[in-house]
């Protein structure tokens, strides 16, 4: 997989699988932009990525949740990285809550933030050859759920976008997937925190795991990265989960 030609935005992107997608793609010699909300951690992200080897950076701390600060980044990396091929939609708002601030939050940010940088980008990947939109959904998508309803509905609603996305984008020859990730650990992440504050949830669900660990957000960058490579030519339309055999568990 080559990428010294590509330009790469990555929504959310300052830790766990989004930092991981945006320094696979910078290994591979393409030119990345990303942000999210915390500058002093994106500020440091943006300095991984240029070590790694990426062609260009650009960096810009927004809210996902918002749709103007969206409409200002897209644009921006634009110009700094002189196009867009390559999107990749990463970020959640964690809504585990059954309440309206659950709800709100997982709608504005897995949801939302996936249809604005869509729509922002979407001039600039007209104009590039193998385009391709990559979102992040979740296994939540695919099995009824007690703890978090709201991320599971609205990950559920992001593969039926990527499915509608693709369809109607293919007719500019613009590929649109997504992966489901299962459980995923990393420093700072949600599974590290439930290690310590709930770890019968968190044995609990390492028992679902055939292999017996959590996943790493290294070995989600791998699939993003194949499917937005041109040896996936021929992929639109599909979300795949990435997952260690989760989905098979008990």
């Amino acid at each position: 997989m080559e990428f010294a030609d590509r330009r790469v935005l990555v929504m959310g992107a300052s830790r766990g699988i989004g930092r991981s997608i945006a320094l696979g793609f910078a290994r591979e010699g393409a030119a990345v932009a990303i942000c999210a909300r915390g500058a002093e951690r994106l500020g440091a992200t943006r300095k991984e990525i240029e070590a790694a080897g990426a062609s260009k950076t650009f960096a810009m701390p927004i809210d996902l949740a918002k749709a103007d600060d969206i409409a200002r980044f897209v644009p921006a990396a634009a110009e700094a990285l002189g196009g867009i091929d390559i999107l990749v939609n990463n970020a959640s708002g964690f809504g585990s809550s059954d309440d309206e601030d659950g709800w709100a939050s997982v709608i504005q940010v897995d949801l939302m933030a996936i249809v604005r940088a869509s729509r922002a980008a979407l001039p600039y990947l007209e104009r590039a050859s193998d385009a391709c939109i990559i979102s992040v959904s979740s296994i939540s998508a695919l099995r009824a759920t007690k703890r978090n309803p709201p991320y599971a509905a609205i990950k559920a609603a992001v593969d039926q976008y990527t499915s509608s996305q693709a369809r109607i984008l293919a007719a500019k020859r613009i590929r649109v997937n997504a992966v489901a990730p299962g459980s995923i650990e990393f420093p700072g992440g949600t599974w590290e925190q439930r290690k310590t504050d709930n770890p019968e949830l968190y044995n609990a669900t390492l028992g679902q795991i055939p292999f017996g660990r959590m996943g790493k957000p290294e070995e989600v960058a791998e699939l993003v990265l194949f499917l937005a490579s041109r040896r996936a030519s021929w992929i639109t339309g599909q979300s795949i989960v990435v997952d260690g055999g989760q989905l098979l568990g008990p």
